[in-house]
Protein backbone atom coordinates (compact mmCIF):
# COMPACT_ATOMS: atom_id res chain seq x y z
CA UNK A 1 0.00 0.00 0.00
CA UNK A 2 1.35 3.36 -1.22
CA UNK A 3 2.10 6.10 1.25
CA UNK A 4 -0.59 8.36 0.18
CA UNK A 5 -3.53 5.92 0.20
CA UNK A 6 -2.10 4.64 4.04
CA UNK A 7 -2.66 8.19 5.13
CA UNK A 8 -6.04 8.18 3.36
CA UNK A 9 -6.97 5.49 5.41
CA UNK A 10 -6.02 6.56 8.56
CA UNK A 11 -7.64 9.93 8.03
CA UNK A 12 -11.30 8.03 7.30
CA UNK A 13 -10.11 6.07 10.56
CA UNK A 14 -9.96 9.33 12.21
CA UNK A 15 -13.34 10.28 11.46
CA UNK A 16 -14.15 13.06 14.34
CA UNK A 17 -17.63 13.46 12.94
CA UNK A 18 -17.60 9.56 14.00
CA UNK A 19 -19.07 8.80 17.20
CA UNK A 20 -17.06 5.31 17.76
CA UNK A 21 -13.77 7.02 16.80
CA UNK A 22 -14.56 10.04 19.03
CA UNK A 23 -14.86 7.69 22.20
CA UNK A 24 -11.67 5.76 21.12
CA UNK A 25 -8.01 6.31 22.40
CA UNK A 26 -5.42 7.19 19.98
CA UNK A 27 -3.84 3.96 19.79
CA UNK A 28 -7.32 2.22 19.19
CA UNK A 29 -7.92 4.82 16.16
CA UNK A 30 -4.58 3.80 14.43
CA UNK A 31 -5.78 0.90 14.75
CA UNK A 32 -8.83 1.39 12.33
CA UNK A 33 -12.44 0.18 12.15
CA UNK A 34 -11.64 -3.09 10.20
CA UNK A 35 -8.80 -5.43 9.40
CA UNK A 36 -7.19 -4.54 6.00
CA UNK A 37 -7.95 -7.68 3.63
CA UNK A 38 -5.34 -9.99 2.24
CA UNK A 39 -4.62 -9.20 -1.34
CA UNK A 40 -6.60 -10.92 -3.65
CA UNK A 41 -8.53 -12.89 -1.30
CA UNK A 42 -11.37 -10.05 -0.77
CA UNK A 43 -13.63 -10.71 -3.78
CA UNK A 44 -17.16 -8.91 -2.40
CA UNK A 45 -17.26 -6.51 0.31
CA UNK A 46 -13.81 -5.03 -0.26
CA UNK A 47 -13.15 -1.48 -0.55
CA UNK A 48 -12.81 -1.45 -4.08
CA UNK A 49 -16.32 -3.13 -4.03
CA UNK A 50 -17.61 -0.27 -1.80
CA UNK A 51 -16.13 2.48 -4.08
CA UNK A 52 -17.98 1.20 -7.28
CA UNK A 53 -21.33 0.93 -5.75
CA UNK A 54 -20.81 4.35 -3.96
CA UNK A 55 -20.19 6.06 -7.60
CA UNK A 56 -21.45 3.48 -9.88
CA UNK A 57 -25.33 5.43 -9.98
CA UNK A 58 -23.17 8.47 -11.51
CA UNK A 59 -24.90 7.23 -14.88
CA UNK A 60 -22.99 9.71 -17.54
CA UNK A 61 -19.29 9.01 -16.05
CA UNK A 62 -17.44 6.32 -17.74
CA UNK A 63 -16.10 3.86 -14.85
CA UNK A 64 -13.18 1.88 -16.00
CA UNK A 65 -11.86 -1.03 -14.01
CA UNK A 66 -7.85 -0.94 -14.29
CA UNK A 67 -7.41 -4.54 -13.36
CA UNK A 68 -7.66 -8.15 -15.03
CA UNK A 69 -11.04 -8.93 -16.39
CA UNK A 70 -12.39 -10.58 -13.15
CA UNK A 71 -12.02 -7.42 -10.76
CA UNK A 72 -14.44 -5.74 -13.42
CA UNK A 73 -16.63 -8.60 -14.20
CA UNK A 74 -17.45 -9.87 -10.60
CA UNK A 75 -18.63 -6.24 -8.72
CA UNK A 76 -20.09 -4.85 -11.89
CA UNK A 77 -23.52 -3.64 -11.65
CA UNK A 78 -24.28 -5.35 -8.17
CA UNK A 79 -27.15 -2.92 -7.19
CA UNK A 80 -30.18 -1.99 -8.88
CA UNK A 81 -29.64 1.74 -9.31
CA UNK A 82 -31.67 3.52 -11.84
CA UNK A 83 -31.16 6.01 -14.32
CA UNK A 84 -33.64 9.01 -15.59
CA UNK A 85 -31.16 9.67 -18.63
CA UNK A 86 -27.76 7.94 -19.79
CA UNK A 87 -27.34 4.71 -19.27
CA UNK A 88 -23.19 4.71 -19.86
CA UNK A 89 -22.78 3.49 -16.27
CA UNK A 90 -24.09 0.42 -17.01
CA UNK A 91 -21.63 0.05 -19.77
CA UNK A 92 -17.99 -1.99 -18.32
CA UNK A 93 -15.08 -0.70 -19.33
CA UNK A 94 -11.99 -2.41 -18.17
CA UNK A 95 -8.19 -2.92 -19.26
CA UNK A 96 -8.41 -6.22 -18.98
CA UNK A 97 -4.41 -6.95 -17.82
CA UNK A 98 -3.16 -10.09 -18.86
CA UNK A 99 0.13 -11.87 -17.24
CA UNK A 100 2.41 -10.60 -20.20
CA UNK A 101 0.55 -6.93 -19.52
CA UNK A 102 1.98 -7.47 -15.61
CA UNK A 103 5.40 -8.83 -16.17
CA UNK A 104 6.40 -6.33 -19.16
CA UNK A 105 5.46 -3.38 -17.19
CA UNK A 106 2.89 -2.40 -19.94
CA UNK A 107 -0.30 -1.89 -17.54
CA UNK A 108 -0.02 2.47 -17.59
CA UNK A 109 0.33 2.68 -21.26
CA UNK A 110 -2.76 0.12 -21.36
CA UNK A 111 -4.30 2.52 -18.98
CA UNK A 112 -3.66 5.29 -20.71
CA UNK A 113 -4.77 3.96 -24.48
CA UNK A 114 -8.43 2.36 -22.67
CA UNK A 115 -9.03 6.37 -21.14
CA UNK A 116 -8.47 7.70 -25.32
CA UNK A 117 -10.51 4.95 -26.65
CA UNK A 118 -13.33 5.64 -23.99
CA UNK A 119 -13.17 9.62 -24.80
CA UNK A 120 -12.97 9.15 -28.92
CA UNK A 121 -15.67 6.79 -28.65
CA UNK A 122 -18.31 7.60 -25.79
CA UNK A 123 -17.31 11.62 -25.46
CA UNK A 124 -18.17 10.98 -21.28
CA UNK A 125 -17.77 13.99 -19.38
CA UNK A 126 -15.53 12.55 -17.45
CA UNK A 127 -14.05 9.35 -17.04
CA UNK A 128 -13.38 7.13 -13.18
CA UNK A 129 -10.34 5.09 -13.16
CA UNK A 130 -10.46 2.57 -10.37
CA UNK A 131 -7.29 0.77 -8.70
CA UNK A 132 -7.50 -2.51 -7.88
CA UNK A 133 -5.18 -5.11 -5.82
CA UNK A 134 -3.24 -6.34 -8.51
CA UNK A 135 -2.70 -2.83 -10.23
CA UNK A 136 -1.88 -1.27 -6.56
CA UNK A 137 0.53 -3.70 -5.69
CA UNK A 138 3.14 -3.63 -9.34
CA UNK A 139 3.26 0.43 -8.60
CA UNK A 140 0.66 1.44 -11.63
CA UNK A 141 0.93 5.36 -10.81
CA UNK A 142 -2.97 5.73 -12.00
CA UNK A 143 -2.82 9.39 -10.50
CA UNK A 144 0.04 10.15 -13.21
CA UNK A 145 -1.79 8.61 -15.81
CA UNK A 146 -4.74 9.97 -15.14
CA UNK A 147 -2.88 13.63 -15.37
CA UNK A 148 -1.45 13.04 -18.42
CA UNK A 149 -4.83 11.97 -19.88
CA UNK A 150 -6.92 14.90 -18.52
CA UNK A 151 -4.20 17.30 -20.11
CA UNK A 152 -4.19 15.21 -23.23
CA UNK A 153 -7.53 14.97 -24.01
CA UNK A 154 -9.78 17.74 -22.10
CA UNK A 155 -11.83 15.01 -20.26
CA UNK A 156 -11.34 14.58 -17.13
CA UNK A 157 -10.13 11.45 -15.42
CA UNK A 158 -10.68 10.98 -12.05
CA UNK A 159 -8.10 8.67 -10.00
CA UNK A 160 -10.09 5.94 -7.54
CA UNK A 161 -6.84 4.83 -5.59
CA UNK A 162 -9.69 2.79 -3.21
CA UNK A 163 -7.91 -1.09 -3.86
CA UNK A 164 -9.82 -3.75 -2.64
CA UNK A 165 -7.00 -5.07 0.19
CA UNK A 166 -7.20 -1.45 1.58
CA UNK A 167 -9.93 -2.28 4.12
CA UNK A 168 -13.56 -3.17 3.69
CA UNK A 169 -16.72 -2.27 1.90
CA UNK A 170 -17.66 0.37 3.96
CA UNK A 171 -14.27 1.84 4.44
CA UNK A 172 -14.08 1.86 0.16
CA UNK A 173 -17.60 4.25 0.62
CA UNK A 174 -15.47 6.34 2.84
CA UNK A 175 -12.43 6.31 -0.21
CA UNK A 176 -14.78 6.87 -2.59
CA UNK A 177 -16.33 9.98 -0.98
CA UNK A 178 -12.98 11.02 -0.07
CA UNK A 179 -12.23 11.10 -3.92
CA UNK A 180 -14.95 13.36 -4.90
CA UNK A 181 -14.28 15.81 -2.24
CA UNK A 182 -10.38 15.86 -3.69
CA UNK A 183 -11.13 16.27 -7.16
CA UNK A 184 -14.39 17.08 -8.51
CA UNK A 185 -16.86 18.38 -6.14
CA UNK A 186 -16.20 22.25 -6.73
CA UNK A 187 -14.42 22.02 -10.15
CA UNK A 188 -18.00 23.15 -11.67
CA UNK A 189 -20.06 26.40 -10.85
CA UNK A 190 -23.60 26.16 -11.67
CA UNK A 191 -25.32 27.78 -13.82
CA UNK A 192 -27.69 29.40 -11.18
CA UNK A 193 -28.63 28.56 -7.39
CA UNK A 194 -31.71 29.47 -5.29
CA UNK A 195 -32.50 29.44 -1.58
CA UNK A 196 -34.19 26.18 -1.98
CA UNK A 197 -31.11 23.90 -3.53
CA UNK A 198 -30.29 20.79 -1.59
CA UNK A 199 -27.49 18.10 -1.85
CA UNK A 200 -28.60 14.23 -1.22
CA UNK A 201 -25.70 12.02 -0.30
CA UNK A 202 -26.15 8.44 0.52
CA UNK A 203 -29.03 7.45 -1.30
CA UNK A 204 -28.41 5.57 -4.75
CA UNK A 205 -31.93 5.23 -6.09
CA UNK A 206 -32.31 2.17 -5.88
CA UNK A 207 -35.24 0.70 -7.88
CA UNK A 208 -35.95 4.24 -8.86
CA UNK A 209 -36.53 5.11 -4.92
CA UNK A 210 -35.70 8.83 -5.15
CA UNK A 211 -38.22 9.10 -7.73
CA UNK A 212 -41.02 8.61 -5.17
CA UNK A 213 -39.25 11.32 -2.97
CA UNK A 214 -38.58 14.28 -5.77
CA UNK A 215 -42.21 15.41 -6.75
CA UNK A 216 -42.34 15.70 -2.86
CA UNK A 217 -39.45 18.20 -3.02
CA UNK A 218 -40.84 19.72 -6.56
CA UNK A 219 -44.08 20.77 -4.91
CA UNK A 220 -41.97 22.61 -2.28
CA UNK A 221 -40.00 24.21 -4.78
CA UNK A 222 -37.01 22.44 -3.68
CA UNK A 223 -34.01 21.39 -6.17
CA UNK A 224 -32.02 18.99 -6.04
CA UNK A 225 -28.18 20.12 -6.87
CA UNK A 226 -26.07 17.90 -5.71
CA UNK A 227 -25.97 14.17 -5.83
CA UNK A 228 -24.13 11.49 -4.40
CA UNK A 229 -25.28 9.20 -6.07
CA UNK A 230 -28.91 8.92 -7.41
CA UNK A 231 -29.69 9.51 -10.31
CA UNK A 232 -26.31 11.44 -10.67
CA UNK A 233 -24.19 13.31 -13.59
CA UNK A 234 -21.01 13.85 -12.74
CA UNK A 235 -21.85 17.94 -13.25
CA UNK A 236 -24.33 17.15 -9.86
CA UNK A 237 -21.52 15.89 -8.17
CA UNK A 238 -18.78 18.45 -8.79
CA UNK A 239 -21.42 21.62 -8.23
CA UNK A 240 -22.55 20.09 -4.60
CA UNK A 241 -20.40 22.84 -2.97
CA UNK A 242 -23.24 25.71 -4.14
CA UNK A 243 -25.86 23.87 -2.27
CA UNK A 244 -27.48 25.31 1.28
CA UNK A 245 -28.15 22.05 2.86
CA UNK A 246 -26.95 18.76 2.54
CA UNK A 247 -28.94 15.64 3.38
CA UNK A 248 -27.13 12.24 4.54
CA UNK A 249 -28.73 8.62 4.11
CA UNK A 250 -25.99 6.76 4.51
CA UNK A 251 -24.08 8.46 8.02
CA UNK A 252 -21.49 5.46 8.40
CA UNK A 253 -20.17 5.96 5.01
CA UNK A 254 -20.50 9.27 3.83
CA UNK A 255 -20.08 11.47 6.85
CA UNK A 256 -16.81 12.06 6.26
CA UNK A 257 -17.39 14.08 3.22
CA UNK A 258 -20.70 15.60 4.71
CA UNK A 259 -18.55 17.09 7.73
CA UNK A 260 -15.51 18.44 5.42
CA UNK A 261 -18.29 19.99 2.93
CA UNK A 262 -19.91 21.49 6.28
CA UNK A 263 -16.24 22.98 7.04
CA UNK A 264 -14.90 23.75 3.72
CA UNK A 265 -17.79 25.67 2.28
CA UNK A 266 -20.26 26.09 5.18
CA UNK A 267 -22.93 23.56 3.84
CA UNK A 268 -25.10 22.29 7.32
CA UNK A 269 -25.87 18.84 7.13
CA UNK A 270 -28.77 16.27 8.88
CA UNK A 271 -29.19 12.59 8.82
CA UNK A 272 -32.67 11.51 7.67
CA UNK A 273 -34.81 8.28 6.47
CA UNK A 274 -37.60 8.31 3.06
CA UNK A 275 -38.67 5.04 4.80
CA UNK A 276 -41.60 5.15 6.92
CA UNK A 277 -44.75 8.05 6.99
CA UNK A 278 -42.99 9.51 10.21
CA UNK A 279 -39.95 9.61 9.07
CA UNK A 280 -40.55 10.81 5.76
CA UNK A 281 -42.62 13.52 7.06
CA UNK A 282 -39.51 14.04 9.60
CA UNK A 283 -37.36 14.49 7.06
CA UNK A 284 -39.19 16.90 4.92
CA UNK A 285 -39.83 19.06 8.03
CA UNK A 286 -35.73 18.94 9.08
CA UNK A 287 -35.33 20.06 5.33
CA UNK A 288 -37.59 23.08 4.94
CA UNK A 289 -36.68 24.37 8.60
CA UNK A 290 -32.51 24.27 7.81
CA UNK A 291 -33.56 26.28 4.16
CA UNK A 292 -35.46 28.79 5.97
CA UNK A 293 -32.83 29.11 8.68
CA UNK A 294 -30.16 29.95 5.57
CA UNK A 295 -31.92 31.99 3.60
CA UNK A 296 -35.51 29.97 2.21
CA UNK A 297 -39.04 32.09 1.62
CA UNK A 298 -40.39 31.70 5.78
CA UNK A 299 -43.64 30.14 4.08
CA UNK A 300 -42.18 27.13 2.95
CA UNK A 301 -42.20 25.44 6.35
CA UNK A 302 -46.29 26.22 6.29
CA UNK A 303 -47.00 24.57 2.91
CA UNK A 304 -44.65 21.39 3.60
CA UNK A 305 -46.65 20.73 7.03
CA UNK A 306 -49.56 21.37 3.89
CA UNK A 307 -48.01 19.00 2.12
CA UNK A 308 -47.19 16.12 4.77
CA UNK A 309 -51.31 16.56 6.21
CA UNK A 310 -51.99 15.48 2.83
CA UNK A 311 -49.41 12.75 1.92
CA UNK A 312 -50.01 10.97 5.10
CA UNK A 313 -54.26 11.04 4.76
CA UNK A 314 -53.21 9.47 1.31
CA UNK A 315 -50.95 7.04 2.78
CA UNK A 316 -53.31 5.86 5.88
CA UNK A 317 -56.40 6.16 3.29
CA UNK A 318 -53.97 3.23 1.16
CA UNK A 319 -52.72 1.23 4.47
CA UNK A 320 -56.27 1.14 6.03
CA UNK A 321 -57.24 -2.50 4.23
CA UNK A 322 -53.69 -3.71 4.83
CA UNK A 323 -53.91 -2.80 8.26
CA UNK A 324 -55.50 -5.34 10.03
CA UNK A 325 -53.93 -8.11 8.06
CA UNK A 326 -50.57 -7.25 9.12
CA UNK A 327 -51.30 -5.88 12.75
CA UNK A 328 -49.42 -8.41 15.28
CA UNK A 329 -47.42 -10.31 12.88
CA UNK A 330 -43.63 -10.70 14.13
CA UNK A 331 -40.84 -9.65 12.07
CA UNK A 332 -37.04 -10.23 12.21
CA UNK A 333 -35.06 -7.46 10.47
CA UNK A 334 -31.52 -8.39 9.48
CA UNK A 335 -29.81 -5.56 7.29
CA UNK A 336 -27.89 -2.86 8.37
CA UNK A 337 -27.13 1.14 8.58
CA UNK A 338 -30.21 3.30 8.28
CA UNK A 339 -32.46 0.59 7.61
CA UNK A 340 -31.80 -0.83 11.48
CA UNK A 341 -33.91 1.60 12.60
CA UNK A 342 -36.12 3.33 9.90
CA UNK A 343 -38.12 0.04 9.00
CA UNK A 344 -38.94 -1.02 12.32
CA UNK A 345 -39.81 2.71 12.91
CA UNK A 346 -42.29 1.90 9.49
CA UNK A 347 -43.52 -1.40 10.52
CA UNK A 348 -44.32 -0.45 14.38
CA UNK A 349 -46.43 2.16 13.25
CA UNK A 350 -48.62 -0.55 11.37
CA UNK A 351 -48.99 -2.57 14.52
CA UNK A 352 -46.10 -4.83 13.72
CA UNK A 353 -43.88 -6.38 16.61
CA UNK A 354 -39.74 -6.45 15.16
CA UNK A 355 -38.71 -9.44 17.08
CA UNK A 356 -35.53 -8.21 16.36
CA UNK A 357 -32.85 -5.98 14.43
CA UNK A 358 -29.76 -5.88 13.03
CA UNK A 359 -26.60 -3.36 13.42
CA UNK A 360 -23.95 -4.38 10.93
CA UNK A 361 -22.81 -1.19 9.56
CA UNK A 362 -24.79 1.24 11.67
CA UNK A 363 -23.21 4.06 13.89
CA UNK A 364 -23.96 4.38 17.56
CA UNK A 365 -26.56 7.06 16.59
CA UNK A 366 -28.01 4.59 14.88
CA UNK A 367 -27.97 1.87 17.69
CA UNK A 368 -28.75 4.63 19.99
CA UNK A 369 -32.07 5.25 17.53
CA UNK A 370 -32.60 1.21 17.94
CA UNK A 371 -33.34 1.25 21.52
CA UNK A 372 -35.14 4.56 21.79
CA UNK A 373 -37.31 2.75 19.53
CA UNK A 374 -37.51 -0.63 20.65
CA UNK A 375 -36.94 0.03 24.10
CA UNK A 376 -33.59 -1.68 24.98
CA UNK A 377 -30.71 -3.71 23.55
CA UNK A 378 -32.12 -7.41 23.90
CA UNK A 379 -32.75 -7.44 20.34
CA UNK A 380 -30.05 -5.93 18.39
CA UNK A 381 -27.80 -8.16 16.62
CA UNK A 382 -24.44 -7.20 15.22
CA UNK A 383 -24.05 -10.39 13.04
CA UNK A 384 -26.00 -13.77 12.61
CA UNK A 385 -24.64 -16.90 11.32
CA UNK A 386 -27.62 -18.84 9.40
CA UNK A 387 -27.63 -21.52 11.97
CA UNK A 388 -28.18 -18.63 14.57
CA UNK A 389 -31.13 -16.99 12.49
CA UNK A 390 -32.29 -19.94 11.66
CA UNK A 391 -32.76 -20.75 15.61
CA UNK A 392 -33.56 -17.19 16.12
CA UNK A 393 -36.68 -17.70 13.96
CA UNK A 394 -37.74 -20.49 15.47
CA UNK A 395 -37.42 -19.37 19.14
CA UNK A 396 -38.84 -15.89 18.13
CA UNK A 397 -41.89 -17.43 16.52
CA UNK A 398 -41.39 -14.94 13.46
CA UNK A 399 -43.76 -14.55 10.88
CA UNK A 400 -41.69 -13.04 8.08
CA UNK A 401 -38.01 -12.60 7.76
CA UNK A 402 -36.85 -9.05 6.30
CA UNK A 403 -33.25 -9.21 5.01
CA UNK A 404 -31.12 -8.98 1.89
CA UNK A 405 -30.46 -11.86 -1.20
CA UNK A 406 -28.18 -13.93 0.98
CA UNK A 407 -30.34 -14.88 3.70
CA UNK A 408 -33.35 -15.90 1.50
CA UNK A 409 -32.37 -19.20 2.26
CA UNK A 410 -32.60 -19.57 5.57
CA UNK A 411 -36.13 -18.87 5.85
CA UNK A 412 -37.26 -20.97 2.93
CA UNK A 413 -35.01 -23.62 5.62
CA UNK A 414 -37.32 -22.16 8.47
CA UNK A 415 -40.49 -22.31 6.21
CA UNK A 416 -41.03 -18.55 6.97
CA UNK A 417 -41.97 -16.34 4.43
CA UNK A 418 -39.19 -13.48 3.41
CA UNK A 419 -38.92 -9.87 1.95
CA UNK A 420 -35.96 -8.30 0.20
CA UNK A 421 -35.68 -4.76 1.86
CA UNK A 422 -31.66 -5.07 0.47
CA UNK A 423 -30.10 -3.54 -2.21
CA UNK A 424 -31.20 -6.14 -4.87
CA UNK A 425 -34.81 -5.61 -3.84
CA UNK A 426 -36.70 -5.13 -7.24
CA UNK A 427 -39.77 -2.80 -5.58
CA UNK A 428 -38.96 0.37 -4.37
CA UNK A 429 -40.02 1.01 -0.49
CA UNK A 430 -39.21 4.77 0.33
CA UNK A 431 -41.88 7.40 0.75
CA UNK A 432 -45.01 7.55 1.74
CA UNK A 433 -46.40 5.14 -1.07
CA UNK A 434 -43.49 3.23 -1.20
CA UNK A 435 -44.40 2.30 2.88
CA UNK A 436 -47.87 1.19 0.99
CA UNK A 437 -45.94 -1.16 -1.32
CA UNK A 438 -43.73 -2.30 1.57
CA UNK A 439 -47.13 -3.27 3.99
CA UNK A 440 -48.74 -4.73 0.51
CA UNK A 441 -45.46 -7.27 0.28
CA UNK A 442 -45.68 -8.05 3.65
CA UNK A 443 -49.11 -9.00 3.12
CA UNK A 444 -48.95 -11.04 0.22
CA UNK A 445 -45.95 -12.69 1.66
CA UNK A 446 -47.64 -13.69 5.50
CA UNK A 447 -51.18 -14.31 3.73
CA UNK A 448 -49.80 -16.51 1.22
CA UNK A 449 -51.75 -19.92 1.56
CA UNK A 450 -48.81 -21.67 0.26
CA UNK A 451 -47.55 -21.64 3.62
CA UNK A 452 -50.52 -23.78 5.59
CA UNK A 453 -49.70 -26.40 2.82
CA UNK A 454 -45.66 -26.00 3.36
CA UNK A 455 -45.92 -26.34 6.84
CA UNK A 456 -48.20 -29.49 7.33
CA UNK A 457 -46.13 -32.57 7.66
CA UNK A 458 -45.37 -34.48 5.15
CA UNK A 459 -47.42 -38.02 5.17
CA UNK A 460 -44.58 -39.82 5.69
CA UNK A 461 -44.34 -38.12 8.30
CA UNK A 462 -47.76 -38.32 9.86
CA UNK A 463 -48.12 -40.20 13.32
CA UNK A 464 -51.31 -41.32 12.71
CA UNK A 465 -51.63 -45.30 12.50
CA UNK A 466 -52.39 -47.09 8.81
CA UNK A 467 -55.44 -48.95 9.91
CA UNK A 468 -57.28 -51.02 6.91
CA UNK A 469 -54.16 -51.07 4.89
CA UNK A 470 -51.86 -53.32 4.71
CA UNK A 471 -48.43 -53.37 3.82
CA UNK A 472 -46.80 -53.86 0.93
CA UNK A 473 -45.08 -57.16 2.00
CA UNK A 474 -48.25 -58.20 3.49
CA UNK A 475 -49.79 -57.97 -0.25
CA UNK A 476 -50.85 -60.18 -2.47
CA UNK A 477 -47.95 -61.03 -4.98
CA UNK A 478 -48.75 -59.21 -8.58
CA UNK A 479 -49.73 -61.41 -11.52
CA UNK A 480 -47.90 -61.96 -14.35
CA UNK A 481 -43.83 -63.00 -14.79
CA UNK A 482 -41.50 -63.70 -12.29
CA UNK A 483 -38.13 -61.68 -12.53
CA UNK A 484 -35.62 -64.20 -11.85
CA UNK A 485 -31.80 -63.15 -10.85
CA UNK A 486 -29.92 -64.78 -13.74
CA UNK A 487 -31.74 -62.58 -16.47
CA UNK A 488 -29.57 -60.19 -15.27
CA UNK A 489 -25.95 -61.50 -14.90
CA UNK A 490 -24.86 -60.01 -17.92
CA UNK A 491 -26.34 -56.58 -16.75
Amino acid sequence: MSDALKQTVQEAFNEPGCATNRAKSAEARKKGCAKPLTPGAAAGGCAFDGAMITLQPIVDVAHLVHAPLACGGNSWDNRGSASSGSMLYKTGFTTDLSELDIVLGKGEKKLYAAIREIVEKHNPPAVFVYATCVTSMIGDDIAAVCKAATQAFGTPAIPVDVPGYAGSKNLGCKLAGEMMYRHVIGTIEPEHTTECDINIIGDYNLNGELWQIKPLLDRLGIRILGSLAADARYRQVAVMHRARVTMLVCSHALIGLARKMEETWGIPFFEGSFYGVSDTSEALRTMCRMLVERGAPADLIDRCEALIAEEEAKARAALAPYRPRVAGRRVLLYTGGHKSWSVVSALQELGIEVVGTSVRKATETDKARVVQIMGDETHMYENMAPKEMYATLKAAKADILMSGARSQFVALKARTPWIDVNQEKHEPYAGYMGMVDLVRAIDRSVNNPVWEDVRRPAPWDDPRPATGLRLAAQADPAPGPVNDPKDFEDC
